[in-house]
């Protein structure tokens, strides 16, 4: 999921942001967004980077079938048409 250090380094970076006559106010507040942006960021439907990579994997490797069926499908056509030959089939003319 979300690396908590990150949350915490956003929570930080808006903490330093505000004037220093607030500053004692900072470290409420920084708890304070650090709580919101997890609550937030927990609603949202991310996926880890491992189980991202696993999909990207198995989609790579379903693009390859495809492609490979593809081609044989391809060549399998090729070799028919290859077969068939108009000569032999029977003329309107013949009885």
């Amino acid at each position: 999921m979300i690396d908590p250090k990150k949350i915490e380094d956003i929570a930080k970076q808006i903490g330093n942001a505000i004037p220093p006559q607030v500053r004692q106010f900072a470290d409420d507040i920084e708890a304070k967004v650090k709580q919101v942006l997890q609550h937030k960021l927990a609603d949202l439907d991310f996926v880890s980077r491992e189980e991202f990579d696993v999909q990207r994997n198995v989609l790579l490797r379903t693009r390859e079938k495809v492609d490979k069926l593809e081609q044989q499908l391809t060549a399998l056509l090729a070799e028919k048409t290859e077969q068939f030959d108009p000569q032999n089939l029977p003329s309107s003319d013949q009885q």
